[in-house]
């Protein structure tokens, strides 16, 4: 099984997710964070005051797929978040050894 995490701005989520649902994928985790990468933040101006901005808002997305759906997810998520600016995010891909759904008990890929 693989673990991917997905970093994207936060108006590609619901393409995103769209797009995900299309490719038959049930549940994902979404969590609101902040980040900078090689755009390092920006200036702006507040009042006459101008202020930088270190860490921009993204949205991080974590599914967890069989071994052979990981490559169709992972560009499921390019295509939809792609924006093709700077700051449009990275895709993670880990391996994960173990999944247990807590009320059943069932493990692997019977408990996604």
């Amino acid at each position: 099984m693989k673990k991917i995490e997905a970093v994207i701005k936060p108006f590609k989520l619901e393409d995103v997710k769209d797009a995900l649902a299309e490719a038959g994928i049930t549940g994902m985790t979404v969590t609101e964070v902040k980040g900078y990468g090689r755009q390092q933040g920006h200036s702006e101006l507040y009042r006459g005051a101008e202020y930088v901005v270190d860490f921009l808002p993204k949205v991080k997305l974590e599914v967890v797929v069989p071994e052979d759906e990981a490559e169709n997810v992972v560009e499921k998520i390019s295509e939809a978040a792609r924006t093709g600016k700077i700051g449009d995010g990275k895709i993670f891909v880990t391996s994960i050894d173990k999944v247990v759904r807590i009320r059943t008990g069932e493990t692997d890929r019977e408990a996604l």
